[in-house]
């Protein structure tokens, strides 16, 4: 018999909102009676929106703040809530399941047996939550492809939201941690493709909390760009939150592994829900034929044409450039797409244009 405080963090969840944010299955509790004590669960169920301290909280519970505060340090180092220290102060913030607790379990690259017992019960979870949703349905994308912006043509318009080096150059706190996603299917004994898994980069405050509780590394500018050049290397794709304002991390994604990639992939026309944009346009004096574009493209939305030069579907391109950083004969070049809109312009405009898209 599951416990009313389980019950009740369902709904709390709900209204949290974010992907997966809770539908009433089995796999959902199994998934939070692993995840949350009954007094974690309690504690996350009372939390207020926005930063509070302990002593907030337990003034709001009618606790003692001696009793609360533990528990508050005990999820902030589970990946429970969201905790940073100002000064003496540490404030918390509730979290969503994603993006949120449900990416933080894996951050750490913990091996443990509860480590792997989360990654098969989260699996399990969103395998049933997405057997319950239409995820093939339109909507409008959350997330987007930062183009790898050396490859743009020239005479291309390229904005700062395109280059990854603006955000690296506008932090001063930068931190690198493990691919939740790729680290997740190594504790279910699934193949990660020799991908690198240190590649997942967030900034400012989220640097700090990744840095104080999920066993992340400050890196410097310097060790920052490193990580972009070997993820371009392998043929990853760099993604974040679909906004040009300051956004909050870049990870670096696999099309094997990657919610924001499956998802899309998902999708009867993938590039409209994930893309930077851009699309690639080959130099058939240049092109050799060797077919590297075809086995590197994520979305397999290449194939090699009548003139023994690629041709491409752009109902599938994600527009990332994984084709032209690894082309031996740099016959690849990116251009700009007119069938794809800007990205919104902060939180605010990103939530709108969703809500606009799910009356249509």
């Amino acid at each position: 018999m599951t416990e009313p405080v389980y019950t009740e963090l369902l709904n709390v969840m709900k209204k949290r909102g974010g992907d997966f944010s809770g539908t009433d299955i089995p796999e959902f509790f199994a998934m939070v009676e692993e995840l949350f004590t009954p007094a974690e669960a309690e504690v996350n169920n009372a939390m207020p929106r926005g930063p509070f301290t302990a002593a907030d909280l337990a003034k709001q519970m009618g606790r003692p703040v001696e009793e609360i505060e533990p528990i508050l340090e005990a999820m902030a180092d589970k990946g429970l809530c969201v905790s940073v220290r100002m000064g003496d102060t540490a404030y918390y913030q509730s979290a969503r399941f994603m993006p949120g607790i449900l990416e933080f379990q894996f951050m750490p690259g913990r091996t443990t047996e509860r480590d792997k017992r989360l990654a098969k019960l989260i699996y399990a979870y969103k395998k049933a939550y997405d057997q319950q949703s239409d995820i093939a349905k339109p909507t409008f994308p959350t997330n987007r492809v930062i183009i790898v912006d050396r490859t743009i043509a020239a005479d291309n318009q390229v904005h700062t939201y395109d280059q990854v080096q603006t955000y690296i150059e506008k932090h001063d706190l930068i931190a690198v941690s493990t691919c939740y996603c790729r680290h997740a299917a190594a504790l279910r004994g699934e193949d990660t493709h020799g991908m690198p898994n240190d590649v997942c980069m967030n900034f400012g405050m989220g640097a700090q909390f990744a840095i104080e509780r999920l066993n992340a590394r400050k890196l410097t500018k310097e060790e920052a760009r490193e990580v972009l050049e070997r993820s371009e290397t392998a043929g990853l794709i760099h993604m974040s939150t679909n906004m040009t304002d300051d956004i909050g991390f870049i990870c670096n994604c696999d099309r094997w592994h990657c919610v924001a990639v499956t998802r899309a992939l998902a999708k009867p026309k993938p590039a409209l829900y994930f893309n930077s944009g851009f699309e690639p346009r080959f130099d058939a004096d240049r092109c050799v034929a060797c077919e590297t574009c075809i086995g590197r493209c994520p979305a397999e939305a290449l194939q090699m044409g009548p003139e023994d030069v690629p041709v491409v579907d752009l109902d599938r391109c994600f527009g990332c450039a994984v084709c032209a950083t690894g082309c031996p004969s740099e016959a690849i070049s990116m251009h700009n797409r007119a069938d794809i809109p800007a990205p919104p312009k902060d939180n605010k405009a990103l939530k709108e244009a969703i809500k606009t898209r799910a009356r249509l």
